[in-house]
């Protein structure tokens, strides 16, 4: 079992502050959850860093509970209506999410915004390396990731009701000024990597020609696989999910390829037919073939902005640690990761051209 999955897999104990309270959601999903029936019992799930998770069980049905975390948080940040939004508009297209239930927006329930959904029962993958699959099932398994991904980005958006999902324009014109002002708004410290890169990356920006919906953290333990087989069946966390450039989505799957192995996503290293992991010209093709591209531009563009906005997440992590309000105890060992993670962004940065 990979660290990850140690610390990350399974409920624990629900601690004083994270509490809910049961008589009042119970209400709640009497009156909003189409076949509820109590009584309710329920744990926290040990992973989920930003959004607090909760396993909800009655005698007949399990459910997920999402909500925002207690106490002060940043503008825009753990925004569950908007996850709700995106699953509720993928669902009834076919595309592998959970079934929604219900978004309560009324803080006196739980304490917090949060919605209710399907809970999924299936297999989650933490380690990317997936030691414990043969060769040709990791293949297979990567296959479907980029199947998935290629499907969601070939969906028709505004069918789906998801035409207003995100604003028109530049979408990496609009994330870079996002992510500049959440670091700005978490900063703890002057760091000059993160300071060239905020003037670099808004200079040089490439053109977008598709708009689709976009995850924004598409990587493989952000996904449930079928029980048997190397089938994608629910695709979950869309905190960060938006309308914008598809190549947003597909650059930061590739990140995992020039990622050391850390137990978690980075296979660096570790591609070819010995592991059966594929190689990224081998996944850039089979994502171009399936949205119909003839190729992906330069990606050391790409992997820097992916590598800045992880500076800008996990900066927002390590000043909840500050604040109090980090809702993990992974939150502290993330938050070290800051300053090597923007030395990474600007050395893609020079890769792409930038100048120290």
């Amino acid at each position: 079992m990979s660290e990850a999955q140690a610390t990350m897999v399974g409920t624990i104990p629900v601690e004083e502050r994270d509490r809910l309270d049961l008589d009042r959601l119970t209400a709640w999903m009497e009156a909003h959850v189409e076949g509820f029936a109590g009584p309710l019992a329920y744990a926290k799930f040990a992973g989920g860093q930003s959004n607090p998770t909760y396993r909800l069980d009655t005698p007949t049905t399990s459910y997920v509970l999402r909500r925002k975390p207690f106490g002060p948080l940043l503008p825009s940040a753990h925004a569950v209506d908007r996850e709700y939004r995106v699953i509720a508009g993928l669902h009834p297209t076919g595309f592998p999410v959970p079934r929604p239930y219900g978004l309560c927006e009324d803080d006196s329930v739980v304490g917090s915004a949060f919605y209710i959904m399907e809970m999924v029962e299936g297999r989650t993958i933490w380690d990317g390396a997936m030691p414990d699959l043969t060769p040709s099932a990791r293949r297979a398994h990567y296959d479907a990731m980029v199947d998935t991904l290629a499907a969601l980005h070939n969906l028709d958006h505004v069918a789906a009701g998801l035409e207003s999902y995100g604003k028109p324009g530049n979408y990496f014109e609009r994330q870079v000024a996002r992510w500049t002002k959440q670091y700005r708004a978490s900063e703890t410290e002057h760091m000059p990597d993160v300071e060239r890169l905020i003037k670099w990356l808004p200079a040089t920006l490439p053109e977008q020609t598709r708009t689709s919906v976009v995850h924004g953290d598409y990587r493989v333990d952000n996904m449930i696989f079928a029980p048997d087989a190397p089938r994608v069946i629910a695709v979950l966390d869309w905190e960060l999910s938006t309308l914008g450039d598809p190549l947003a989505d597909f650059s930061y799957l590739l990140m995992n390829w020039v990622t050391e192995p850390e137990g978690r996503s980075g296979v660096k290293g570790l591609d070819g037919p010995e592991s059966g992991i594929p190689t990224i010209a081998e996944v850039t093709e089979r994502y171009c073939a399936a949205t119909g591209r003839d190729g992906v531009p330069q990606l050391e563009w790409y992997f820097a902005y992916n590598l800045f906005r992880l500076t800008g997440i996990v900066q927002g992590i390590k000043k909840r640690i500050v604040d109090g309000t980090a809702s993990s105890a992974q939150a502290a060992k993330t938050a070290e990761r800051v300053p090597g993670l923007a030395a990474a962004a600007w050395s893609f940065a020079k890769q792409a051209g930038a100048k120290d």
